[in-house]
């Protein structure tokens, strides 16, 4: 069983648009300690736009 509080969590990321649009993926809390930031598409208004990680 995976514990709960492990390396590499669950994260959410949203939409910099105001779409309302989430990806959900993994990041490893040891290489990357602040909030994940990357630049995905959002079928919304279709165009690439910044996620940022929610917590």
């Amino acid at each position: 069983m995976a514990k709960r509080n492990d390396l590499r969590p669950i994260v959410k990321l949203r939409s910099t648009a105001g779409t309302g649009f989430t990806y959900v993926t993994r990041k490893n809390r040891r290489n990357n300690p602040d909030r994940l930031v990357m630049r995905k598409y959002d079928p919304t208004i279709r165009q690439h736009v910044d996620f940022r990680e929610e917590r």
